[in-house]
C-alpha cells in the first residue's frame, strides 16, 4: 500500500510530466528538466506555480535554482509544506 509520501511523490512527478509534455517513465529522479527535458525558465514557473496550487504551499521563486529534477523537487515541496 502506498504511503503518503509516495502518493505526493507521484503527484509531484504528475504536475512535472503534464508540464513538460513527458511520460513518467521519461524522467527518473535525477534527470535534469533543463538539460535532458529541454524545460526553459517558463516551465519551471509553471512547475513551481503548479505545485503551489496543488498542495496550497508559497514557493519562492528563489528555489527554482534548486529544483531541477524532481529529488529536489520533493525537497522544496517538503520545506513548503512544513513552512505552512
Amino acid at each position: 500500500m502506498p504511503t503518503s509520501t509516495d502518493i505526493r511523490k507521484q503527484e509531484i512527478r504528475d504536475i512535472v510530466c503534464e508540464i513538460l509534455e513527458l511520460e513518467s517513465d521519461e524522467v527518473t529522479e535525477t534527470s535534469l528538466f533543463k538539460e535532458e527535458h529541454d524545460a526553459d525558465s517558463l516551465r519551471a514557473i509553471e512547475i513551481l506555480a503548479g505545485l503551489e496550487r496543488r498542495f496550497g504551499v508559497l514557493i519562492d521563486q528563489a528555489e527554482l535554482v534548486r529544483m531541477v529534477n524532481l529529488e529536489n523537487v520533493y525537497v522544496v515541496v517538503e520545506e513548503a509544506e512544513a513552512k505552512k
